[in-house]
């Protein structure tokens, strides 16, 4: 069959570590290419369209978005730049023709620029690299180039890989340029670079149509949506079509409406041919990795691995003597049916019925399992969780465990700190940069065991100055034990309302986490010990009224401020006998055994 070429298209993707601006740059391309009417109104970082997105600055789900230029439609796909989302940057890959790679001025190459590159030089990409926040006071452009060039040869690029173009921009300003000796005010040396360097979509229009689906979507009123690249063919609206799926089973279906993307729009379409990154309703229940075909002639593309959870969690119904108090959705069925739902769309999540109570959820990271837990929780769920485990796997008889590479940027005085933490996680350095800017950065390939709960005391003994990223590397041999955490818990002696008579009497015994007017239970943890174990305190006590003593004199009582721990703290902070509750309104930890006689006889049955 005759190749046609799609001069019209250019399909790429933008690729980059966390917080290197890809975002920011979509925004400014939306902007320069006259997809919004002069009076909108528009926010920063259109893009990140969920809460979570926009408050934590990054990118979760990978999102679909097309610029007109010289009439040569541009559809760009911004991935996520965390390695715990990818899952979502490999089948996003896919769908493109080539990556722009982004790069911070001055931190240079990063973990998950790393892992991301290494994913579009696996698929054959020919990347092209904007070196983004020129405009930084401390921007060393022509270091972080070398630093690129020598990451493309340290993965194995090609040659035509390693001639890739290079254009210096700043996304915040809106502005790009080949040369930085010519600066320019606006984007247009960034436009003519996708389009005279990505490859336009190639394949044949007469052949029988294929799509991979690459992402879902639904819909209140059409239902799910398929979302992928066309790899041949054409398919119009109301014809047959078929789902293959990935056991080689074939469900027929007929299309309610095709759609392509016009700026962050989707825009219904009568037609839909190869190289289009469209969207496809009616199709029932296709998922991710499945082939949409032609009826007639129903073949399969093949399938795309995605990399394997490292970390899982226990999901149970709370059973707090809260429960139910705060939540929409607290039982069971609703726990389950929403797990459900999630594995659709969330390709590298699994899930397993421990119990009708209890789920064990696996993911790719801490984050990509409390980005989940936090999105229900705002949905209205209520549920308790348990403290996050490596997952092993067996290879020939021998225990292998899951590695982590792990990049941390420091100032040179906490230096020493850092490095004697890492000692016992099982750390070993693999090199070490010499300050730029006071900052020295250290590398190390350390468990991924070794990791849980080391950032809060990163961040404590940085003073908040320390930076750290990690991304997965691969499995090895058991490393041995680990210490676990080296302090226990202030426990909840009685029910009722934290005082801060109360509270000042517990502060002697290590750092609280409860303010005054809290409503408390028996064996919820309300601070961290100084010593090694538990300790009860009564923070209920309240102080005994007689004809000398006001009880107004409480108010003179001075209360050290208490840690306030976020859903990510207190997953790492929990030991296994312990679980963290989380409600729409609140999240708590708690002991697993609420009463304190039980948990003396666990601890003795422990011990023996």
């Amino acid at each position: 069959m005759n190749n046609f070429v799609r001069e019209d298209i250019r399909n790429v993707a933008i690729i980059a570590h966390v917080d290197h601006g890809k975002t920011t740059l979509v925004d400014a391309l939306l902007r320069q290419s006259n997809i919004f009417r002069q009076n909108e109104k528009l926010e920063e970082r259109v893009m990140d369209s969920n809460d979570l997105e926009k408050e934590r600055g990054i990118t979760i789900l990978s999102k679909n978005t097309a610029v007109m230029h010289n009439g040569i439609k541009i559809n760009i796909v911004d991935t996520p730049g965390h390695a715990d989302f990818g899952g979502e940057v490999e089948r996003v890959l896919k769908m493109v023709d080539s990556v722009i790679l982004v790069v911070d001025s001055y931190e240079g190459p990063m973990p998950q620029t790393k892992f991301v590159l290494r994913k579009a030089l696996e698929l054959g990409l020919n990347p092209m690299v904007v070196i983004n926040k020129i405009d930084k006071n401390d921007a060393r452009p022509e270091v972080v180039i070398d630093e690129v060039f020598e990451l493309f040869l340290e993965l194995g690029a090609n040659d035509e890989q390693l001639d890739f173009p290079i254009v210096y921009a700043s996304a915040r300003q809106g502005i790009a340029m080949i040369n930085l000796e010519e600066p320019k005010d606006n984007m247009e040396d960034l436009f003519e670079t996708i389009i005279s360097h990505v490859k336009p979509p190639e394949g044949s229009k007469e052949e029988p149509f294929q799509m991979l689906v690459t992402t879902l979507d639904s819909s209140e009123y059409v239902g799910k949506i398929a979302i992928g690249k066309v790899t041949r063919g054409t398919l119009k609206k109301n014809q047959q079509a078929a789902i293959v799926r990935k056991d080689g089973s074939i469900t027929n279906f007929k299309v309610s409406s095709l759609f392509t993307y016009n700026g962050l729009k989707r825009e219904e379409t009568e037609e839909i041919s190869m190289g289009d990154i469209v969207a496809i309703s009616g199709i029932g229940d296709a998922n991710i990795g499945e082939t949409i075909a032609d009826a007639q002639n129903p073949e399969a593309l093949p399938f795309i691995e995605i990399d394997e959870p490292t970390l899982n969690m226990n999901f149970m119904v709370n059973d707090s003597p809260f429960a139910g108090k705060e939540g929409k959705f607290v039982t069971s069925r609703h726990l389950r049916d929403r797990l459900m739902t999630e594995l659709e769309t969330n390709v590298s999540l699994r899930v397993k019925e421990l119990s009708p109570d209890c789920f064990e959820v696996s993911g790719r990271g801490e984050l990509h399992l409390s980005i989940l837990i936090e999105t229900m929780r705002r949905e209205g769920y209520e549920f308790q969780v348990s403290k996050p485990n490596v997952i092993f796997k067996k290879e020939d008889g021998v225990t292998m465990e899951p590695m982590e590479y792990l990049t941390i940027d420091v100032p040179e005085e906490f230096m020493g700190p850092v490095m004697e933490k890492l000692g016992p996680r099982k750390a070993e350095m693999v090199n070490m940069t010499s300050a730029v800017n006071g900052y020295s950065r250290l590398e190390f390939r350390v468990p991924a065991r070794g990791l849980i709960g080391f950032r809060n005391e990163f961040m404590t003994d940085t003073k908040g100055n320390g930076i750290m990223n990690h991304v997965f590397d691969g499995y090895e041999k058991h490393k041995g034990d680990m210490p676990g955490r080296s302090r226990g818990s202030l426990i909840v002696f009685e029910s009722g309302e934290a005082v801060t008579y109360g509270l000042f009497n517990a502060q002697e015994r290590g750092l609280l986490f409860t303010t005054p007017g809290t409503e408390v239970y028996s064996g919820m943890i309300c601070g961290s010990c100084s010593r090694a174990d538990d300790v009860e305190v009564n923070i209920c006590k309240r102080k005994h009224q007689s004809n000398t003593r006001a009880s107004g004199s409480d108010d003179t009582v001075k209360l050290t401020p208490p840690v306030v721990m976020s859903l990510e703290q207190c997953l790492e902070y929990i030991n296994s006998d312990e679980l963290v509750e989380v409600t729409p309104v609140n999240i708590r930890m708690r002991k697993r055994l609420l009463d304190s006689t039980e948990r003396k006889r666990a601890v003795s049955r422990s011990k023996k």
